[in-house]
């Protein structure tokens, strides 16, 4: 007789109004991905744990905000600022205030559950208008008030933290529309508040929305698609789940529209220009330090999921499923768009997560000496023409078999496809019983990518019972990115601050960059002149002074430009 799963009592409710936990809790209110029941038992397996460590939740959150944070605005200046922008688009509760001064990092998290705050904004504007919008940012700057910018409130790395209070702008409320539909030059441009699905939409069915004459893709496909915004891509230099075959966020926009306390400006919408270092790439990756940007153009393509290809292959070893990512990079016949190869540990996960452990497929793949902690998942697919996807599928097909990769169809990538956005729910569930999920990531040159692996994985498995998963996702020439998604035990907010910073010790010690496509924020903000070097900093401080000479933009060590994020951890 088959032993009984016994399953812990998995959350199927959305949040209580007002909650910690409807501000911490990641995605839809009413939106749930409980681990299956192979995951948990190998979760209960990793750590030691039996069914009575599930019988009842450790953390929950459920609370009520409340907290006892005076506002430090003066009287005339939240009266100026209601004028502003008007009394109905301002908030100044606690909670409101609380929301969008937070993103969606772990320790904020650990100190929500527990009803621990830190620093909130004063109050938060919903600007309808660039004309609001500069007329708080010019007030702000003459009366020397922090200004913040909330696009989609999924930021790892606490780039949303208001540390010195002041004013967040939300843009997602209103700043959220397409302006223009460029069929000629293939292009949209739209306000930077607007939330991936209703870009895509939007794009997706051009025809019926702008009279064109196809449907487009932006082709950016972050894990936080449903709950990020376009502008916040571009001023956090995001990437998505194609940026093999469309490019980075960095290489999708073409213009972007700032308003600052120095003045407001429009980059040129040219697809190339000999005039000198271009002003758009450096406002690039900014982080809503140099100011507002309100408005940005991108490029767009074609439309054409009838003519995806899915493709799925075992490796034996990482190194092979390395190999062959290489060769195909390097090979000039064009791009896969997904492009994902995960190593030991995350294909052995993987494989439970996404139901093939146990599979006849599974049995196939042993039969023919691919072994558990040993082997490695290849996913892809490729999009565009037809016949370019499936001569990128061919020639994928014929490299993969060169480096020992076995086929095994495009079942895998199908079955990872429905859940890319939904993995993130997992970690309230595992949360609630005391077990953390978190990320860090780095981009690698191939010369280096095994030793960053290899050092960085030795770095995390040195903790007791703790599971490290890596892949890298995003794919060039010279190189790639590493993904490490590390599941443990809940020691505490002092105990996971003092982890976390260990890994991006051994990230930057082993040669890694400092983030591929999370950001900086201020979190690895303490890295980033060892990572960059004293002139380069210098550079970027000298630009924020001149376009923000009273450092009022998200002052408080956000890209490491003005002060040590670490005064404001709280970490007791």
């Amino acid at each position: 007789m088959a032993k009984k799963i016994i399953e812990p009592a998995w959350r199927e409710s959305a949040p209580v109004e007002k909650s910690y936990r409807s501000i911490f809790k990641w995605g839809a209110p009413e939106g749930f991905k409980h681990p299956n029941h192979k995951l948990f038992e190998e979760i209960k397996i990793q750590f030691n744990l039996d069914d009575s460590h599930f019988a009842s939740e450790k953390t929950n959150g459920d609370e009520i905000v409340s907290f006892k944070k005076p506002v430090k605005l003066k009287k005339e200046q939240i009266a100026r600022l209601e004028k502003i922008a008007g009394k109905e688009n301002i908030q100044i509760d606690e909670y409101n205030r609380l929301k969008y001064s937070t993103g969606k990092t772990v320790e904020e998290a650990i100190n929500l559950r527990s009803g621990k705050i830190s620093t909130v904004s004063d109050i938060v504007i919903h600007p309808i208008s660039e004309a609001v919008i500069s007329e708080v940012v010019k007030y702000c700057n003459t009366q020397k008030i922090p200004v913040y910018v909330y696009g989609g409130g999924s930021s790892v790395n606490f780039g949303l933290k208001a540390s010195k209070g002041g004013v967040t702008l939300v843009m997602n409320t209103h700043m959220n529309k397409v302006l223009e539909l460029n069929e000629l030059n293939h292009t949209v441009t739209v306000q930077a508040g607007i939330m991936g699905p209703d870009l895509e939409n939007a794009l997706n069915n051009a025809r019926e929305k702008f009279n064109a004459k196809n449907a487009y893709t932006c082709g950016h496909f972050p894990q936080s698609f449903e709950y990020s915004s376009a502008g916040g891509w571009i001023v956090t230099l995001g990437s998505g789940q194609g940026s093999s075959y469309y490019g980075d966020a960095y290489d999708l926009v073409l213009s972007q529209k700032y308003i600052t306390p120095a003045g407001t400006f429009t980059t040129l919408a040219y697809p190339g220009t000999a005039t000198g270092p271009k002003v758009n790439d450096i406002m690039k990756g900014n982080e809503g330090t140099f100011g507002v940007l309100v408005e940005l153009t991108l490029k767009i393509f074609k439309h054409m999921p009838e003519n995806r290809e899915r493709f799925g292959f075992i490796f034996p070893t990482f190194q092979d499923a390395i190999n062959a990512g290489r060769e195909i990079s390097q090979a000039e016949f064009g791009m896969p768009a997904v492009f994902r190869i995960s190593d030991e540990e995350e294909t052995h996960i993987g494989l439970k997560l996404y139901g093939i452990d146990g599979s006849i497929l599974d049995k196939a793949m042993q039969l023919r000496g691919f072994k558990p902690m040993q082997r490695c998942l290849f996913l892809g697919s490729s999009e565009g023409e037809k016949n370019f996807t499936k001569n990128v599928k061919k020639q994928v097909k014929k490299i993969c078999k060169k480096h020992g990769g076995m086929y095994i169809t495009g079942f895998p990538t199908k079955m990872w496809e429905p859940g890319r956005y939904k993995d993130p729910y997992l970690r309230e569930d595992l949360h609630d019983y005391g077990i953390l999920i978190d990320t860090l990531e780095t981009g690698v040159c191939w010369d280096n990518l095994h030793k960053v692996h290899t050092e960085v994985r030795k770095f995390i498995k040195a903790r007791p019972e703790t599971i490290c998963m890596t892949h890298s996702s995003h794919f060039y020439s010279q190189g790639t990115n590493l993904y490490f998604i590390f599941i443990m035990k809940d020691g505490g907010v002092k105990d996971y601050v003092k982890f976390q910073e260990g890994v991006i010790d051994a990230i930057c010690k082993s040669g890694g960059s400092l983030s591929h496509h999370h950001g900086v924020g201020k979190m690895i903000a303490p890295w980033m002149e060892e990572h960059l070097g004293k002139e380069q900093m210098n550079i970027l401080r000298t630009i924020k002074k001149h376009l923000d000479p009273n450092n009022i933009m998200n002052p408080g060590g956000q890209l490491g430009l003005d002060s040590d994020t670490k005064k404001w951890r709280d970490v007791k």
